[in-house]
This record gives C-alpha cells, sequence and structure tokens, in this order.
C-alpha cells in the first residue's frame, strides 16, 4: 500500500467513534494479509467489517527486517500468499526488498488498509463477548481475533555462565548486518537451524576464523522435502500445540537441507560442527574438558519465539508454557486464532491457516447469531 492510502486508512479510524469491528486482524505479514484476503473473499469489508493492525513502519512483515545479503534466490519456500503470485523476481536483490514490495503490492491490489505503525499492547475480555485490544491508536472493539504477529520481536538469547564478562561483541540473528562486517575477525556461531548454516557460509570468507557450536548434532538431509515428508513435520509440532507445549520450529524436524553450498561448506570444514560450550570467558568459550576458543564475536543464531505477551490477559497458555490449539483456534478461547503459529509457521502453512481462521470464525459468528435471535 502506498503511504498516502497508510495515512488515508489511519485517519479514516481515527475519525471514527466507535471502534468496533467484526474481525481484528494483528500482524500484516505472510498469515496477517493471507487471512485479511480471506476475510475479503467472503465478504467481510475493510474498515467496516474487519481491520488490519501492524507495528512495523512499513509493508514487508519480518522480512523488511532481513540481512541484505539474505538475497531472494537464497531465500527457501517462499510460497505466494492467495490470489496474487510473485513473478520476475530477481534472484540477486535482497530478499527485503523483494518481499515487502510484494507485500505491499499485494496490500493495495486486495485493498486491505492496513494501519501502521500501530503497537498493541494487551487484549483483554470487554463486555458482551467482546475482545478489547488495547493499542497505540486506541482501543478497539470486536468479535473474533486472528493474531498473527510472528516471532522476530522475540529473539531467543540463551543465558550461559560468564556471558556477561565477554569482552568482544555478542549479537543475534535479528540484528545480523552481512557478512563484511566481521571481516578478520574470529566468530562463533552458536545454532543448528538454517540461520547458523547460512551465517557460517558467508562470513567464513571474511573472518580470520569461524567456530560452529549447537547443543545437539546437526541433521542434514539428502533428497527432496517432498509432501509426505512435509505432512509429518507439521503433524509432529502440530501434536505439541494440541498439548499446550511451545511449538517447536519446522526446521527442528525435518533437518537440514542439502544443496550444493551445504556440500562444498562441510568438504572445507566450515560446517565442522562442536558441542555446545559449558560457559564464556572474556575472550572467548570453554568447555569443562578444558578445550577453549577464542573469539571476536559471538553470534546466536538460536532462533525466535512466538509474539504473544499481548494475549496474557486472556490467561491462555497452559501449564507446557503454549497455547493449546484446536486448528487455528485457541482451545480456550474460540474468539482467538493463531496463525502463523507452531505448525502454520510457513509461509504456505501461514495461508492455509489464514484461509481455515476464517471458516472457523464464520462458524462462530453464525452460532452466536442463531443463539441470539
Amino acid at each position: 500500500m502506498n503511504e498516502i492510502g497508510v495515512r488515508d486508512g489511519v485517519a479514516a479510524a481515527d475519525a471514527r467513534q466507535d471502534r468496533s469491528v467484526t474481525v481484528l486482524v494483528i500482524g500484516a505479514g505472510q498469515a496477517g494479509l493471507s487471512a485479511a484476503h480471506h476475510l475479503r473473499r467472503v465478504g467481510f469489508e475493510p474498515e467496516r467489517d474487519f481491520v488490519v493492525l501492524d507495528h512495523a513502519p512499513r509493508p514487508g512483515g519480518a522480512w523488511q527486517f532481513r540481512w541484505p545479503s539474505l538475497t531472494y534466490g537464497k531465500v527457501h519456500g517462499m510460497h505466494a500468499l492467495p490470489g496474487m503470485e510473485l513473478t520476475g523476481a530477481d534472484p540477486a536483490r535482497p530478499s527485503s526488498e523483494v518481499i515487502a514490495e510484494y507485500f505491499a503490492a499485494y496490500e493495495e491490489t486486495f485493498d486491505l488498509r492496513v494501519h501502521r505503525p500501530v503497537d498493541v499492547r494487551q487484549v483483554r475480555e470487554g463486555d458482551d463477548g467482546r475482545l478489547l485490544v488495547e493499542t497505540s491508536e486506541g482501543t478497539w472493539s470486536t468479535r473474533a481475533l486472528i493474531n498473527a504477529t510472528g516471532t522476530w520481536d522475540r529473539p531467543f538469547w540463551p543465558r550461559y555462565p560468564g556471558q556477561e564478562t565477554f569482552h568482544g561483541r555478542q549479537l543475534h540473528t535479528a540484528q545480523y548486518p552481512g557478512p563484511e562486517e566481521f571481516a578478520g575477525q574470529r566468530v562463533v556461531v552458536v545454532g543448528g537451524g538454517a540461520s547458523g548454516t547460512q551465517h557460517l557460509m558467508e562470513i567464513a570468507p571474511y573472518a580470520a576464523s569461524t567456530t560452529w557450536v549447537t547443543r545437539r548434532p546437526p541433521v542434514f538431509r539428502d533428497g527432496p522435502f517432498d509432501e509426505d515428508w512435509g505432512r509429518s513435520a507439521v503433524a509432529m509440532v502440530e501434536e505439541r500445540v494440541r498439548q499446550g507445549l511451545t511449538p517447536l520450529s519446522v526446521v527442528s524436524v525435518t533437518g537440514l537441507p542439502v544443496n550444493d553450498a551445504i556440500r562444498a561448506a562441510r568438504a572445507s570444514g566450515v560446517l565442522d560442527r562442536l558441542p555446545m560450550f559449558d560457559r564464556i570467558t572474556p575472550t572467548g568459550v570453554a568447555w569443562d574438558d578444558g578445550r577453549e576458543v577464542e573469539a571476536d564475536v559471538i553470534l546466536w543464531a538460536t532462533g525466535f519465539r512466538a509474539s504473544i505477551d499481548h494475549l496474557a490477559p486472556l490467561k491462555l497458555r497452559e501449564a507446557g508454557g503454549g497455547i493449546r490449539m484446536e486448528g487455528t483456534r485457541a482451545a480456550l478461547d474460540p474468539r482467538v486464532h493463531l496463525v502463523g503459529y507452531g505448525p502454520s509457521a510457513s509461509t504456505i502453512g501461514a495461508n492455509r491457516a489464514g484461509r481455515a481462521a476464517v471458516r472457523d470464525i464464520q462458524r462462530l459468528l453464525a452460532e452466536e447469531n442463531r443463539v441470539a435471535v
């Protein structure tokens, strides 16, 4: 959406006395835009029936914050949003630019009128069975909520003894600037996921040395990730959220896909892995067996957690730390749907979750209307 459209959408909302909608969507990444698209398809009108709130400064979801060296050609499994393909993209361009432009065009094409930047502070119980969503642009009242806030805003930093004594630089994937900044430095990369391996392969040609440490041995998977394997992996993640446990990433179940770049990095020793260190020293990292590695930088490629703290007043978390799910619906509150959470935390999963959430909300509203009559 263009800047004028964004300003006009927010101005129109500001002029309203009644901030009441039928459905409110929080987040305008892949999952939020998919949900908004499906709301439009079944007859909901933006501003009248639903609104989309996004705290980012511009379209693009978390993609707009990715590091410049993550070009579109390096992106694995980017699935098009429903109803509009991404075509003709230059694989050499940064994915942050390509996907942000695509999302902006999508918002404009389907007239989704995303409000931004809007910070959602908390969601709490209102009157007459409605939810109140407190935000930086005021409080909204809604009959149903689609939460699509992703994970980018909650980078996970593990804690290790001595961490505060390290004289070098520590940063997380969320702050990764690209490989050139590590020229001539000794870099320890922590984490066995896709980001960790990508960082290592990029940094190695520039750094004085790289060391890779992970809690568990990484699992490299040769061969295609076919539909059956994908369904099996998603099912394992889905079972956790059905039990109210914190969701695992899909890649933790599928393993790391092997391509030519991975094979070359393994052959050259860049992807030789060490077990997790036991402590951090002022000059590096150390193990209880006496081994030490000196470092100028520790790069934590340790993943993210779901950004759902604003839902805390609804008391949806289970003893296992997660929100127990039935499909996309929170088991403890059928008004609340989480998309892009757990098994739908992939681009194709987010699309499907957006459609499923809208269908479920339609059933909920129809039942409420029957009861009211």
